[in-house]
């Protein structure tokens, strides 16, 4: 069995974790999350951790991914995920209207990102963008949608990039 598969999953106070035939759900203070549960593989709930085994040696490989992807769910239910993104280049500014996030990006035109189900979004300065969200899975998929509106450039590293990105930069033709 795989290392991953073998550890345990610790249960925080204030979060549960039902176990169906066909599906795993979580739910805790920040929301419910669920998944299909894949066929051969045996979850069992004891002092407050979860343990899985496959049921046979072909089911190995999807235990350890199951196991990472319930410890991702048990995460995002009790503290949540979040991405920060910059807007580095001159007149790139982001702001909150409602639900909707307004991108000055550069076009002639501004962008207008309405916030999916689940995923609250922030301004807390002006090149600043913070996504957050139970669902690590969503949380990634939305940043990387603001961040392909402008991806970040490598002459001048203008654009949208995440807040730990380093930006390989190259040199510009010379003359």
């Amino acid at each position: 069995m795989s290392r991953v598969a073998k550890k345990p999953i610790a249960l925080p106070k204030g979060v549960e974790l039902n176990i169906q035939a066909d599906n795993v759900s979580v739910k805790g203070p920040k929301g419910t999350l669920s998944i299909a549960r894949p066929a051969g593989v045996e979850i069992a709930i004891e002092d407050g951790q979860v343990q899985l085994s496959p049921a046979t040696a072909e089911q190995t490989a999807i235990t350890g991914t199951l196991r990472a992807i319930i410890a991702n769910m048990v995460h995002g239910v009790s503290e949540g995920f979040e991405r920060k993104l910059e807007l580095v280049g001159v007149g790139y500014r982001a702001s909150m209207s409602g639900k909707d996030l307004n991108l000055s990006l550069g076009f002639s035109h501004p962008i207008v990102f309405p916030a999916p189900e689940g995923i609250t979004i922030a301004t807390p300065t002006q090149t600043e963008v913070l996504v957050q969200g139970a669902d690590k899975q969503r949380v990634g998929e939305v940043a990387a949608k603001i961040r392909s509106f402008r991806p970040p450039e490598p002459y001048k590293g203008k654009g949208v990039k995440y807040s730990d990105e380093t930006i390989i930069r190259k040199e510009a033709k010379k003359a």
